[in-house]
């Protein structure tokens, strides 16, 4: 019953690394570099709005849900160190909870809040620098959950 479950979770974990690592891919490799190419106002209006309607239950069942199994399999995992993959499972969470969501919350809220609180003014300098900084954390959070998921089929592997 217990490996059944630990199987569920793990499989459902690198599903969801996979899916959120993705969403951030395609960030990464052409929303943003397609928002770069429009002039400012219309690239922050669009973020703008991306940034609203990210927060669905969808997008935040994959992205918190992921999180959520993370956390317990990395605590877990602490328990599953004489199985194989054990040391799998916790860098594949960990990887997810600090490259992927920790990053996220340290870096990509905080820029998306002083996109929307920006007024016209401001944007001028804004724009620029959120695309850098912003695109470079974004890397960071595609990269990682998709390693996350890398790890988390490979450990199911060894099983």
């Amino acid at each position: 019953m217990l490996e059944r479950v630990l199987t569920t979770a793990v499989f459902t974990a690198a599903i969801g690394s996979g899916v959120v690592g993705g969403i951030f891919y395609a960030f990464s490799t052409f929303i943003m570099p397609a928002l770069a190419r429009i002039p400012a106002e219309q690239g922050t209006a669009a973020m703008r709005m991306i940034n609203i309607t990210v927060i669905n239950p969808l997008f935040m069942l994959a992205w918190m849900g992921t999180a959520l199994i993370c956390l317990v399999l990395a605590g877990g995992a602490l328990f599953w160190w004489q199985g194989p993959g054990g040391w799998l499972i916790l860098a594949a969470s960990l990887l997810y909870l600090l490259g992927c969501f920790a990053s996220t919350m340290v870096f990509n809220v905080p820029l998306n809040n002083q996109l929307a609180a920006a007024d016209a003014a401001q944007l001028a300098t804004l724009w620029p620098r959120y695309l850098d900084v912003w695109t470079m954390w974004n890397h960071v959070r595609a990269v990682a959950p998709i390693l996350s998921a890398i790890l988390f089929t490979l450990a199911m592997m060894l099983k």
